[in-house]
């Protein structure tokens, strides 16, 4: 079964190769462009088949070898440690080549918003904010802010962000759900320590041509944008609120000073919660009897907790700890990324063979 697998992964890597000399290819940009994905994409496997190949070969040798020189303590290394790591490989070339999902690709819009806590969640929520955008940065993304929403005492009551990039959607998509942190906040006299929570939604980005939107299913209201506590910023009816009928999903946009510049931010967060909810919908149905992915990236799944009294963070879909809260909070949060990735594709490979 790995042999046909490793014979598979080299045939179309040799021919990605082929492919990305080619003229014609170079050509044609759109192609070249799905060319060099796919290349990237296997590259990873053809690497550990590469060296799937030398490790058999060199247990073939050894084992040859050994028959004429029974007393080489080397070769015996070889025979006794290479088994364990062809199995290791082949389960890594095996999930090296799990189908990857359709919007890893995607940029994506995240919405976070403050939970139970009042002051202390706003706290959090900014706190949350500024962990995925450093994040977001340490991995070569860029991001703006959509709109947002601040919380008197500081953080957020809602902030909406973009994060753009290739494959921002396939490191981001875990960090859906709610998130809790337990600390003593600082307005907190008593030294006791508050729970308070705060909720991510992580959606990849639609476009047109992924949502059609008709213009008649939306009912679009316009007012004046507000600051905190209700002080006017704006003299005009620049906000926008965008209703989609059908759905019931609703978007409202003030961060701009244009109504066409709002509308345009509200079509793009409207788009993406559309296509997110039928993406739910589908997911639902294909893992009705088991779960294909980690979690469900819903706002009411609890998905990690922030302990800064023993500066532990937990991830409970996982089980995994780190107790290195500071530098998680300053975005070095590539263990969680990975260790989740891994466990979603071990997931993914159940399914695909029961």
């Amino acid at each position: 079964m790995i042999q046909k697998l490793a014979d598979q992964i080299e045939r179309r890597f040799a021919e990605l190769e082929r492919d990305m000399s080619d003229p014609d290819v170079i050509a044609d940009r759109e192609r070249y462009a799905e060319v060099g994905r796919e290349y990237r994409r296997i590259s990873p496997a053809h690497e550990l088949v590469t060296e799937y190949r030398k490790l058999s070969d060199d247990l073939e040798s050894a084992r040859e070898l050994l028959e004429e020189e029974e007393s080489d303590e080397e070769l015996r290394g070889v025979i006794d440690e290479a088994p364990l790591r062809l199995s290791e490989l082949e389960e890594e070339i095996r999930l090296a080549m799990v189908e990857a999902d359709p919007n890893d690709e995607k940029n994506v819009i995240v919405e976070i918003r403050a939970g139970a806590g009042g002051d202390e969640a706003a706290i959090f929520a900014g706190d949350l904010h500024k962990m995925l955008t450093r994040y977001a940065t340490e991995r070569g993304f860029s991001t703006a802010t959509l709109s947002h929403s601040s919380a008197e005492q500081g953080g957020f009551k809602e902030v909406t962000f973009e994060i753009r990039g290739e494959g921002a959607y396939s490191v981001f998509k875990y960090e859906g759900g709610t998130h809790r942190v337990q600390r003593v906040p600082e307005t907190e006299s008593q030294g006791r320590i508050h729970t308070s929570t705060a909720t991510v939604a992580v959606l990849p980005e639609a476009e047109e041509v992924d949502v059609q939107i008709d213009p008649n299913d939306l009912q679009v209201d316009v007012y004046r944008s507000s600051g905190p506590g209700g002080q006017s910023v704006n003299t005009t009816d620049s906000a926008v609120r965008i209703t989609h009928r059908p759905t019931g999903i609703t978007v409202s946009m003030q961060d701009e000073k244009s109504q066409l510049q709002n509308r345009e931010k509200g079509m793009r967060v409207l788009r993406a919660r559309i296509y997110e909810s039928r993406l739910a919908e589908q997911q639902a149905a294909i893992a009705s009897d088991r779960k294909a992915q980690v979690g469900t990236g819903r706002r009411s799944e609890k998905i990690r907790t922030y302990n800064y009294p023993q500066g532990r963070i937990t991830d409970h879909r996982i089980k995994l700890t780190s107790h290195d809260l500071d530098a998680v909070m300053n975005g070095s949060l590539g263990e969680f990324t990975s260790a989740l990735a891994g466990e979603e594709k071990r997931q993914l490979l159940e399914a695909q063979a029961g």
